[in-house]
């Protein structure tokens, strides 16, 4: 995403405690809305990028898409950090997952819903449609799923206690697929 190396990028960072930082200025979830909405003006693109430690709880960062899902966003980017496949300890520029963020799920003729639980160890535990299924099956699944059902959305609902890299692995194989994701969040 060389949109998020602009100048001009709005960016949101949480860090591994939770902190969030608009830009470089530490700010509160509370404020965030507002502030995001202001930067906006008139910007015809009206693009967020979030910036989270893969560390942090995936609840810290929750507050920051219900905060910012008031702001007027259309693009919401989830910017993340890979490896570089050849050397194990280089990494590459930033990429980005851009998703939809929702408080609700639709009906299940409407939408695939994959739920992201603590399994209390080092991976979650991951259900489609409350179906276990395991990590590698994620995307042939899906697929599977689609070729019966009309549209490709998946809802993602994720556990806040989990690291945001465990959703951040779930929702690039889910967008791996071709489906739009939308990020279900919940009211604090």
């Amino acid at each position: 995403m060389p949109d998020a190396d602009q100048g001009d990028a709005l960016i949101v960072s949480v860090t591994e405690s939770g902190g969030v930082y608009f830009g470089i200025d530490s700010i509160s979830p509370a404020a965030l809305a507002e502030a995001v909405k202001s930067s906006l003006g008139n910007r015809t693109e009206r693009k967020l990028y979030i910036k989270a430690d893969a560390r942090t709880a995936y609840a810290n960062v929750l507050k920051v898409l219900y905060a910012t899902r008031t702001a007027d966003v259309e693009a919401l980017n989830l910017l993340t950090a890979q490896q570089d496949s050849s050397e194990s300890k280089t990494l590459v520029p930033p990429k980005g997952l851009e998703v939809s963020v929702g408080l609700r799920f639709p009906s299940r003729s409407e939408a695939i819903v994959v739920q992201v639980l603590d399994s209390g160890q080092r991976r979650p535990t991951l259900k489609i449609d409350d179906q276990h299924i395991p990590w590698a099956t994620l995307q042939s699944t899906l697929g599977q799923l689609f070729q019966s059902r009309r549209g490709e959305v998946v809802l993602v609902k994720a556990v806040g206690t989990l690291p945001f890299a465990d959703v951040v692995d779930v929702t690039d194989a889910c967008r791996s697929t071709g489906a739009k994701v939308v990020l279900v969040t919940q009211e604090p």
